[in-house]
Formats: C-alpha cells, structure tokens, sequence
C-alpha cells in the first residue's frame, strides 16, 4: 500500500486516513478523486462530488453494478 503520509489525516476521527477514490463519468471518462473516504470503518467519514455539488458524511454502501 502507498505510504499513508501521503494521504490527510481524517479530521473526524483522528485515527484513519483519507483515500482518494475514482470513479467513471457518464460519457466514460475518468473522474479523478470523486470521493475521499475515512480508511476505519468505524467511522465511515467521506468526502464525494455529485453533479458539481459537494456533499459530507453519507452513508457508505455497497453498489452491485
């Protein structure tokens, strides 16, 4: 795994790190870092870009596509 001094700290819980995710736009082109997710799943924290529109702290789940 990448050395975690290249990822924030995450704010919320002190203990985790955020990881950057990607993602495919409609047209199929990459989005670089759309989300930032909290490394402990205890706390779950997380950073996305929907539409333009930034939005903190959903709820995390699984999607079966």
């Amino acid at each position: 795994m990448a050395d975690d001094q290249a990822f924030p700290k995450c704010l919320k819980c002190e203990s985790g790190i955020l990881i950057p995710l990607s993602d495919y736009g409609r047209e199929g082109a990459t989005i670089m870092y759309k989300a930032w997710v909290c490394s402990n799943p205890e706390c779950g924290y997380n950073i996305r870009i929907d539409n333009g529109e930034i939005s903190f702290g959903r709820s995390i789940t699984h999607s079966f596509k």
